[in-house]
Order: structure tokens, then sequence, then C-alpha cells
């Protein structure tokens, strides 16, 4: 028996997701899973952690941004979140990611 797919409004910027379209602003819609919103909540959590070690991190002067190993983590999460987003999005969401290019092999 599959789980049953629920309609799900994500805000990337603030790793918002809610099941209102009205309670707050939204980039994308999905329908996922419970098993996928946990997944996706734990990518939005990676990376609050690992925002706060670039919070510390950002007061040493003389390391730069692609020689960071948070920085990497903070990347390869975002590219995991808008993966699952296109992949559990509407049409409009595919699209707008792909319009962004962040997503290795995409026309």
């Amino acid at each position: 028996m599959s789980e049953e797919k629920k309609t799900y409004y994500i805000n990337v910027g603030t790793g918002e997701i809610t099941k209102s379209s009205t309670d707050s602003a939204w980039n994308f819609r999905i329908e996922a899973t419970d098993d996928e919103i946990t997944m996706l909540r734990e990518y939005f959590d990676q990376n609050y952690s690992t925002e706060w070690q670039n919070f510390w991190r950002a007061h040493v002067p003389f390391l730069e941004y692609h020689h960071d190993k948070q920085n990497d983590a903070y990347d390869e999460t975002m590219v995991k979140i808008y993966q699952m987003i296109y992949d559990l999005g509407d049409q409009e969401a595919r699209n707008h990611i792909e319009s962004m290019g962040i997503l290795e092999g995409e026309s």
C-alpha cells in the first residue's frame, strides 16, 4: 500500500513547509508523502545548522568561500532540496527550477 500524497507549499528561503497556501509566502507547490516531507525537513534542518557554522566561520577573514567545507555542504544540500522539489513539484515548480539551471542534466 503506497502512502497518500498531500499538497504542501514550500518557502525555500525560510525553510518553511506548510499545508496552507495562505498562511505565508511560498515559492513552490509539491505533492509529497509524509516520508518525503520528513526527508525535505531534514535537508532544511541540515542547512539551518550549516548556516550557523557559516556565520561563525564568516569571522575568519582568510578563508575563501570556495575553500570552506561548510559552504560545500550547504550548496550540496540546496541541490538536494531543489531536486526533491523538482521531482515532487507541479509543472510551474519544475519550470522555475529548470530556469534556475541548478540541477545537473537539465536541458
